[in-house]
């Protein structure tokens, strides 16, 4: 039985994990939220993502307080 990749290795092509940066974004219905150079582990493989706890955080908040403002587009850049 093959067991669960490496952490640092892409589950999806088998590329390494790099640390880097993408864009987040949500659609909210009404709106839509964008947020740029959000921390990751990037795939230069295949460009797969993926968002750290902490980091997630962060974003649920930026998206929280979209929701009151209502705006139809909000484009944040994350502040680690």
């Amino acid at each position: 039985m093959k067991g669960s990749p490496a952490p640092d290795i892409c589950p999806f092509c088998g590329g390494a994990k790099k640390d880097g940066k993408t864009t987040f974004t949500v659609e909210l219905g009404f709106g839509v939220v964008v947020v740029r150079d959000v921390p990751a582990a990037v795939c230069p493989q295949c460009g797969a993502d993926w968002i750290g706890d902490d980091v997630a955080g962060k974003l649920e908040k930026i998206v929280d307080d979209a929701r009151v403002k209502h705006n139809l587009v909000e484009v944040a850049t994350l502040s680690v």
